[in-house]
């Protein structure tokens, strides 16, 4: 019994710690994310974040933000960028990709096995790492 419940408290534990740093909303499915490190800069008030990244087959991110750079690199899989004012490229095992502070972007597993990406966040300490994109209703314009 003891033991059912750590098992239940680790796993509360990692969901929440994966819910804090992903985007809301329905658009988001089939997203994983496992922090490897997060150490300070030299930089005062900045800070790293490594993460282990996995997107499900027909998975997405939803579209949002960082409030700093994020270097991804892809270890398996394609993932399928859409970058606001950008073309849209697909990524494959061995690119590498620059996302601006402040852009808003999606990424889709649009390939045939799952994407894994290590994914580096350079960002002001105590932000979000993820914040969703606001939407434009159609019904508002």
């Amino acid at each position: 019994m003891r033991q059912q419940t750590l098992l239940h408290v680790l796993a509360a534990s990692a969901t929440i710690s994966v819910l804090a740093i992903a985007p809301a909303g329905d658009a988001q499915v089939g997203l994983e994310r496992k922090t490897v490190l997060q150490q300070d800069l030299s930089m005062p008030g900045y800070e790293t974040v490594v993460m282990e990244v996995t997107l499900a087959v027909g998975g997405r991110e939803g579209r949002h933000t960082h409030p700093g750079a994020l270097i991804g690199y892809i270890l398996e899989g394609e993932i399928t960028l859409e970058v606001e004012g950008q073309p849209t490229r697909v990524y494959k095992p061995g690119d590498v990709g620059l996302i601006p502070a402040g852009a808003v972007h999606e990424g889709r597993n649009t390939g045939s096995v799952p994407t894994k990406v290590l994914a580096t966040f350079i960002v002001e300490k105590g932000k979000p790492l993820s914040t969703p994109a606001q939407t434009i209703d159609s019904r508002d314009e």
